[in-house]
């Protein structure tokens, strides 16, 4: 018989795994849209500087650039690792989608990111050291370089949610996986919320300017920089919007909550209000404003779009071939790679999943509690949490029913035979999605878990009494 290759479980009890995920990409994103945008406006700032002869552009470059060296790149640096880590561990077979679809196209990324660290320290420190043309031209390409990181991540970003081209299925290809609607869309989109983190953060920098002439200049400059990429950022979502999947469309429709939208709204209005308050007088330019401002994107902001963009792309966790429970959904001819559905279903998980304790292989009354917690890590904790706290408690999505016989129907029903909304397809064997229910529901009420396996040991008990005895007279 085959065996299922899941790799052990890494499960976070406090908040669950997805959140330690969530946490360190929403720090990232920031740190890194930040540094790429702003690598693009020192590369305008560089050529402005020199043609109109504005040393302090210069100046202000170097103050910036050395403010990003600690909140882009040190904070980047950290949280990158990070989040190979967390997602390593917490989503081994999603990364491994990625690496083996574009292994070559990360390496690429990797060479420019070694370009962009060299540069931003070459645009600081030779500033006023080396000839103009000499200091404007690596102000350029550490800008290009910037922005081609970016480039390619997105692809790759964009490829987790949905690959390029449906004929990436049957014929494979990198190109044919990394360049699609949603690649352009995606990049367009966050290009512009680039330029508004960059005008955000280079407010705090430009705060502190004392030429009450030049924090003017540089304060217009900011806001209108701010002011214009978030109008467009704005209409370039509902662009990317456009090229998402049906069944991202359906879990925005039905699962995402209803203030969602209000409060993304919210927050551009605010933003669009700060950055029009700088542009009229420079004066209410204050550290502590745009510190407020910046920490205001990534809580309000970027927290629940990272939010949202994980919640849209279930059931899948990348390709739209891996389920966010790393099971293989589908067949990808072009990847020589087969579903795993079809032996699930034959076998179930308890016989096929390799890392399944052998006392746990078999349901009894004794173990049932401890196969339904080792499925529910399994199949369930990658996306929600099994206790109070966490990102969607499992307990609470069986409209509160303290009832096994309920949760098992459902688990069997819906589930099995993947009839929901949004949730992989778990094809439990029937005393498999028992086991489930009786840890489901221990969760939220466990005399009702323990009165149901008390019941179920009462009942083999009877069987094995009332079962045809060997006696003497019934031999013969």
């Amino acid at each position: 018989m085959d065996w299922v290759g899941l790799y052990p479980t890494w499960y976070e009890p406090g908040v669950g795994s997805g959140w330690v995920v969530g946490i360190m990409a929403t720090i990232h994103v920031l740190a890194s849209h930040t540094s790429v945008g702003a690598a693009m406006l020192f590369a305008y700032l560089a050529v402005i500087a020199y043609r109109r002869n504005q040393p302090q552009l210069l100046d202000y470059i170097r103050k910036y650039g050395l403010f990003l060296l600690v909140f882009s790149y040190v904070i980047g640096s950290i949280t990158g690792p990070g989040i190979w880590f967390t997602t390593t561990v917490a989503s081994p077979r999603g990364i491994s989608a990625l690496i083996h679809s574009f292994v070559w196209k990360w390496a690429t990324e990797w060479v420019f990111f070694v370009i962009e660290v060299v540069g931003v320290y070459l645009v600081i420190y030779f500033v006023g050291r080396v000839d103009q043309r000499t200091h404007m031209r690596i102000a350029v390409i550490f800008g290009m370089a910037s922005y081609t990181t970016m480039l390619i991540i997105l692809g790759i970003l964009s490829f987790m949610m949905v690959p390029g081209k449906e004929v990436w299925f049957t014929e494979g290809g990198y190109l044919n996986g990394f360049y699609g609607s949603n690649t352009f869309a995606q990049l367009a989109m966050r290009t512009a919320f680039m330029f508004t983190m960059t005008a955000v953060v280079g407010g705090i920098v430009a705060a502190r300017i004392t030429d009450p002439a030049f924090k003017r200049e540089i304060s217009r400059k900011l806001a209108w920089l701010g002011i214009v990429s978030s109008i467009t950022g704005a209409a370039l979502f509902q662009w990317y919007i456009r090229t998402l999947p049906e069944t991202a469309h359906l879990v925005m429709d039905n699962r995402l909550p209803s203030y969602f939208q209000p409060a993304i709204i919210t927050v551009l209005l605010g933003i669009l209000a700060y950055f029009v308050m700088t542009l009229i007088s420079s004066r209410t330019l204050v550290v502590w404003g745009a510190s407020v401002a910046t920490v205001s994107i990534l809580v309000l902001g970027l927290w629940p779009e990272e939010v949202a963009r994980e919640s849209i792309r279930k059931p899948w966790v990348a390709g739209q071939y891996v389920y966010s429970n790393q099971v293989i959904g589908r067949d990808v001819p072009g990847m020589n790679i087969k579903s795993e559905i079809p032996l699930l279903e034959t076998h179930g998980f308890l016989k096929t999943q390799v890392f399944v304790p052998d006392n746990l292989r078999v349901v009894t009354p004794d173990n049932m509690l401890k196969v339904g917690e080792s499925l529910a890590l399994t199949t369930c904790s990658n996306c929600h949490s099994l206790s109070e706290t966490g990102m969607r408690p499992l307990h609470s999505y069986f409209g509160g029913t303290t009832n096994v016989s309920e949760v098992e129907n459902y688990l069997r029903g819906a589930l099995s035979t993947g009839a929901t909304m949004y949730m992989p397809m778990i094809p439990l064997k029937p005393e498999e999605a028992e086991a489930l229910a009786v840890f489901i529901v221990h969760m939220k009420q466990p005399q009702a878990a323990i009165a149901h396996i008390q019941h179920k040991a009462a009942l083999a008990q009877a069987d094995k009494t009332t079962s045809p005895v060997n006696s003497i007279e019934e031999v013969r």
